[in-house]
């Protein structure tokens, strides 16, 4: 696992995340001149402002995430595919995508791994670029057999990450999910730890239990050591 030495490049963990509907253009132009500023690993958008976000910063090192199904994940999966090859053609090198938390609990196992594979065969359908898929599992509307079950279905269908939350439901990311979801996917696949990582201390106890990407709008706040109060994601 990384070690607190890791706070060295902790910008290259950051995925910073703009998702709330009532994003402007301009929050959009300001969060992707942050991430010019700080090298993040990615800026995480809305599907209407990724050409924007890729235009803005083409020729940097900061890559463009795209949610798909979000924040939901009960679309179909042809909705999901679409979503990503649309995500993809303008722009996004990562798709985050909301599993289908339903079909989950409700024992479709199938279901949910065609659904994930589905959105993975839109990353790699023939392009130059694989687009990297994590797997949004809404941890805290699970229990923690269902985040063991959601987490092997998306090793299974062919997941990069694995992803705690969208920020959108009753709860965050929390170290024990992180070292759950760690434990079960081992070193071979990535674990995002999203909502409520506001604070560098957040941040580095994330690091800490498993994970390697970090979701999160507070960005500048963790890499300036400042804490946000009342922001979900």
């Amino acid at each position: 696992m990384p070690s607190m030495s890791t706070d060295l490049i902790l910008n290259k963990f950051i995925d910073h995340t703009l998702l709330k509907p009532d994003a402007t253009r301009a929050q959009i132009e300001k969060l992707c001149a942050e991430a010019r500023e700080y090298h993040f690993a990615t800026v995480c958008v809305n599907l209407c402002w990724v050409k924007l976000a890729a235009d803005l910063l083409a020729g940097s090192d900061v890559k463009v995430c795209c949610v798909v199904g979000f924040p939901l994940g009960a679309t179909t999966t042809l909705v999901k595919m679409f979503e990503a090859d649309q995500a993809i053609d303008a722009g996004a090198t990562e798709i985050d995508m909301v599993m289908n938390v339903g079909a989950l609990k409700s024992g479709l196992l199938d279901f949910v791994r065609t659904d994930i594979a589905g959105v993975h065969k839109s990353c790699n359908a023939g392009r130059k670029h694989h687009a990297l898929l994590k797997v949004i599992l809404e941890t805290c509307l699970l229990t923690d057999d269902e985040k063991r079950q959601a987490c092997l279905l998306a090793k299974e269908a062919g997941a990069d990450f694995v992803k705690t939350s969208t920020g959108f439901s009753t709860g965050g990311a929390t170290i024990a999910d992180v070292k759950l979801m760690r434990q079960v996917v081992g070193e071979e696949m990535g674990v995002k730890a999203s909502g409520g990582v506001r604070s560098r201390a957040d941040a580095l106890a994330m690091i800490e239990a498993g994970a390697n990407r970090l979701g999160t709008s507070s960005g500048v706040a963790i890499m300036t050591d400042k804490v946000v109060e009342s922001v979900k994601y």
